[in-house]
């Protein structure tokens, strides 16, 4: 029978403790990911582009939506599928937090917003309009995070779950013709530092 002396036992033991503290500290810290609104209707995709946070509506529970509460008149018939919703957000030195602007599709406005993750499974966003009339909601995490490229681009954004399937011999053809197009349709928004509002500000 082998016999360890208590002192290195203790040692293994205390160091293991401080790895998966240290792992799961890392994993709750990530906001990165796609996450269910609090009312439901929408996921929000979360992913570092460029050393940002970036986050876009990338499923809606009705599909169609459109930005027409957008005070700007060209932005008005824009789809809200694809969206910047969390803008720009920067890391807050010393905490797992980030700030930058939320954008309201419900009123068109922006507000000053801060997200934090909270455990793996949950981001609170909180959002203030001049620093007063402040209001928040949490979010549930629905897809794991997002890793980033050397560069610091999002890359192999997950599906959104809930995002409707296609059925039926068009959906086949459409693989067996174009696997690229078939990815597309089944994750229309993909990668969101590509996006046009996102890419033209992360560099």
């Amino acid at each position: 029978m082998l016999h360890c002396p208590w002192n290195t036992m203790r040692k293994v033991i205390i160091s293991g403790i401080i790895l998966t503290t240290s792992f799961a500290s890392a994993l709750a810290a990530d906001p990165t990911g796609d996450w269910r609104v609090a009312d439901g209707v929408a996921n929000i995709r979360v992913a570092e582009c460029s050393g940002d946070i970036w986050g876009v509506v990338a499923w809606e529970k009705t599909p169609g939506g459109r930005d027409t509460n957008n005070p700007d008149v060209s932005k008005k018939n824009r789809p809200t599928l694809g969206m910047p919703i969390l803008i720009d957000m920067k890391k807050k030195p010393g905490v797992d937090q980030w700030e930058g602007q939320v954008y309201n599709a419900k009123d068109g406005q922006f507000y000053s917003s801060t997200i934090k993750p909270v455990g793996s499974d949950q981001l609170e966003i909180q959002g203030c309009v001049l620093g007063f009339l402040c209001g928040g909601e949490t979010w549930t995490r629905v897809a794991g995070p997002i890793p980033s490229s050397p560069s610091n681009v999002a890359k192999g954004a997950p599906k959104a779950p809930g995002t409707p399937k296609t059925t039926g011999s068009t959906n086949t053809a459409a693989k067996a013709s174009n696997p690229k197009q078939a990815m597309a349709a089944a994750d229309p928004v993909g990668n969101i530092c590509l996006l046009p509002d996102i890419a033209r500000f992360a560099h």
